[in-house]
């Protein structure tokens, strides 16, 4: 039987910090030609001939927003998003794995309740927003699709599994995996919003899932775990092509909590990035957080 994360000792200073970016270059097969043509218009290709109004940006949004509401409902509450705030267009997909964490630090108890009310608030709003033109939640991976990251990152070996919902140091690494993506990706978006109202609701959820990313990075600086997570920034880094776009927390000599370029502003992640990330490749897999892609026109 595999060793899973929670049981297992492992030794930091041996973990290879460039084995994400090599594993996951290879699982999306991205060329060095290819990766060199990202830009920031750069949209996925069934998506690329389609007009990109608002209402298909915002439905990409609630596609993520659906899996960070699903993973933190379950671990500070152990419940799902309801069954009314799931429908819509689309292919309906159920939420594999995931369960409520044992918390052993009453404060992160309600950091995590905190970002689930939000997320599910999140959730919500876009719903309205769209109203009927809103995607249904589409097929959720929590379970296998962190042990396929984590291994991707060089947290793991192949022959061990990481329970995402074990402790909450678990929990916040594989929260890691995801705030920083959110940031970007509306950051990234704002540039194809038309509507001024729409744009402004968009940077109050990016405002909030900043607040959020923050939190994440400071608490895994507080824990010293800097090396796990530099293992995972790279890790989503390699999938962004020959730009170096993320960045993890830093060290204890000098902590990186917030993420900036040159000019002190936040990075952008393409459409086409983000579904790299979270279909941890190229094309959706099994091992994917999407197993069966998102729903809408940018999938």
């Amino acid at each position: 039987m595999s060793k899973s994360f929670h049981d297992t000792q492992i030794d930091m200073s041996k973990v290879d910090l460039q084995a994400g970016r090599r594993a996951f270059l290879k699982s999306a097969g991205l060329m060095a030609a290819g990766a060199a043509t990202l830009g920031l218009a750069n949209l996925p290709v069934d998506a690329e001939a389609q007009q990109i109004n608002d209402s298909v940006i915002l439905n990409f949004a609630l596609n993520l927003e659906y899996l960070e509401a699903e993973f933190y409902l379950v671990a500070a509450f152990g419940r799902r998003l309801a069954a009314a705030n799931i429908t819509g267009a689309g292919t309906p997909g159920g939420v594999q794995g995931g369960r409520k964490v044992t918390f052993a630090t009453p404060l992160i108890q309600q950091y995590a309740n905190e970002i689930a009310n939000d997320e599910e608030a999140h959730v919500k709003f876009l719903r309205a927003a769209l109203g009927s033109a809103r995607v249904a939640r589409p097929l959720i991976n929590l379970s296998t699709s962190f042990t396929a990251a984590a291994r991707a990152a060089g947290l793991i070996t192949a022959n061990q599994t990481f329970d995402a919902f074990a402790n909450e140091t678990n929990f916040l690494l594989a929260a890691f995996i995801f705030e920083d993506v959110g940031v970007t990706a509306y950051k990234g978006a704002a540039r194809l919003l038309q509507n001024k109202d729409v744009l402004e609701a968009a940077a109050g959820l990016l405002a909030v899932e900043a607040y959020h990313a923050g939190e994440i990075r400071t608490i895994l600086a507080s824990r010293g775990l800097f090396m796990q997570a530099q293992a995972i920034s790279n890790a989503r880094d390699s999938l962004d092509g020959a730009t170096d776009l993320d960045q993890g927390i830093g060290t204890a000599a000098r902590v990186n909590i917030v993420p900036t370029d040159a000019n002190g502003l936040a990075y952008s992640r393409t459409p086409q990035q983000v579904l790299n990330i979270v279909y941890l490749g190229a094309n959706a897999s099994a091992a994917s957080f999407f197993p069966r892609r998102l729903n809408g026109s940018v999938r």
